[in-house]
């Protein structure tokens, strides 16, 4: 049956998008999919325990986070510059793809100076990428005193088109999964943020693996998809590492038909993405536009722990062709009666 943009419609009210997180990790609400019994139960996030047993892998996304919304003025103006760094494009010339609000105000040649005493300049090279714009940063020093001085000025980049609050002191520790290693997303891979170090140790003490994959989401994530017809919907590209040992883990677990669960939707395109005409996974990275919507025949995983997502959106769309359609319109139904949050911050579903 071929998917549209409307099957994924639903109301949702705007009080169930999670402004803040739980106050510890693994006190998010936990809705479990069983979809060969087609039951719908419900928890908290610490009873994933009781899910996973010896020889069990989990596959997480270790990604971090980096600060990449900037505050600045432009030149003679004066005027207030919001910048969002999207990805490095050169580390020797200091040029980045960004996206600058107000654009209208932005031009080929304009300085823009950041910080109190205006340490950082950066001047606007190109006008016409389809990210927005490229900068070029005018910093003399080294490459780590110009990634500390980001770090000094940058804001933890809440998606605050959704998340109505300014970013608070501890946005920057929660706003990363603890698996959180290989800077490079502007999006948190927010399945992960459910994860404590004492529920990890728990998990590990009965015999789950953790192994990990690098994949550094982008906007693309909340981009919204403007075509009934989801075959003509692309989807941004994304960098992403899926190395030897990580293959061998879940391939083995594969072979002695263990659960392979996978932590969120980056990580389901990262595996997606490399596998091989076998059914098993193979050492890749590089740039994947992947875009994975019902129906899809999923090859590695068996399992997944994903958060619930905005409608129409190409990650419940994801969850969707794993669950069964019906099946996830259904419990996203029942968790809106039953006041789960959404969103960033919000609650779990672990599908199993």
């Amino acid at each position: 049956m071929k998917m549209k943009l409307s099957d994924f419609r639903l109301s949702l009210p705007s009080n169930l998008i999670a402004q803040y997180p739980e106050a510890n990790r693994d006190d998010s609400r936990l809705m479990i999919l069983n979809r060969k019994k087609q039951t719908i139960e419900h928890g908290f996030f610490r009873d994933i325990l009781n899910y996973f047993d010896d020889g069990d892998v989990m596959v997480v996304n270790d990604t971090k986070v980096f600060p990449a919304r900037l505050y600045g003025t432009k030149e003679k103006t004066g005027a207030r510059i919001e910048v969002f760094l999207l990805r490095e494009l050169n580390r020797e010339a200091r040029l980045w793809d960004v996206l600058v609000d107000p654009a209208r105000k932005i031009r080929i040649g304009n300085k823009l100076y950041f910080g109190e005493d205006e340490s950082l300049v950066a001047e606007v090279i190109d006008n016409t990428t389809s990210r927005g714009r490229t900068i070029r940063f005018l910093f003399d020093g080294s490459y780590s005193e110009f990634k500390k001085t980001i770090e000094s000025l940058g804001e933890t980049p809440l998606p605050k088109h959704i998340l109505k609050r300014e970013v608070a002191p501890e946005d920057k520790e929660r706003y990363q999964t603890i698996f959180a290693k290989k800077e490079g997303a502007v999006v948190a891979p927010t399945a992960g943020m459910h994860f404590s170090r004492e529920l990890i140790k728990r998990l590990e003490i009965k015999g789950v693996t953790f192994t990990e994959i690098t994949l550094h989401a982008g906007l693309g994530n909340f981009r919204s998809i403007d075509v009934e017809d989801l075959s003509k919907h692309k989807v941004d590209s994304e960098q992403f590492a899926v190395e030897e040992k990580t293959t061998e883990i879940i391939n083995h677990a594969k072979e002695q038909r263990k659960k392979i669960c996978v932590v969120g939707t980056t990580t389901m395109r990262a595996l997606e993405s490399s596998v091989s005409i076998t059914g098993y996974l193979k050492p890749n990275e590089g740039w994947t536009n992947k875009f994975i919507y019902p129906p899809y025949d999923f090859k590695v995983a068996n399992c997944m722990i994903t958060n619930f997502h905005l409608p129409q959106s190409t990650l419940m769309m994801m969850v969707a062709a794993f669950a069964g359609h019906d099946f996830l319109m259904k419990a996203y139904k029942k968790a809106i009666n039953e006041k789960y949050k959404f969103f960033t911050y919000g609650d779990a579903m672990l599908i199993i």
